[in-house]
């Protein structure tokens, strides 16, 4: 997590936090194929050109996981500069989805609390898991 670096292109990313009423939290897996393949983390994807993040979100949840979100509220903002590309996070809570959660790109997801069991995490998933704790511990 670093100060914007202007030498490389800024990647827009919508996050999704999906979050259970009994507090669990999704976590998907990364394809093979991509960066960090095998890693976990919060599901989303990039946005298009001028899109919103919330319909980007919309798109990438149902892309991947074959929902439908209906709930969602912006929460934090976060940049990583990783090895393939200088990323701007939008994480967006979505308390509440519609439609049967499958794994569409062959992904494997779980529910989680923290302390996570699933293993390794994401670098800019880390904070978010932290943010998660913090709220949870406050009873937010």
């Amino acid at each position: 997590m670093t100060a914007s670096n202007s030498a490389r292109p800024v990647t827009e990313v919508a996050v999704g936090v999906l979050v259970r009423a009994d507090g669990s939290f999704l976590l998907a897996q990364r394809p093979a194929g991509k960066p960090y393949e095998g890693y976990w983390e919060f599901p989303g994807g990039k946005l298009e050109a001028g899109e919103s993040v919330e319909a980007a979100l919309a798109r990438e949840l149902h892309e991947e996981l074959g929902i439908d979100i209906a709930g969602v509220t912006p929460w934090h903002v976060l940049e990583h500069d990783y090895p393939h590309a200088y990323v701007r996070l939008h994480f967006c809570k979505v308390d509440r989805w519609s439609g049967e959660m499958v794994g569409r790109e062959g992904q494997a997801f779980a529910w989680q609390r923290v302390p996570v069991e699933v293993a390794p995490l994401l670098p800019a998933t880390i904070p978010v898991v932290e943010w998660l704790e913090q709220e949870s511990r406050a009873g937010a």
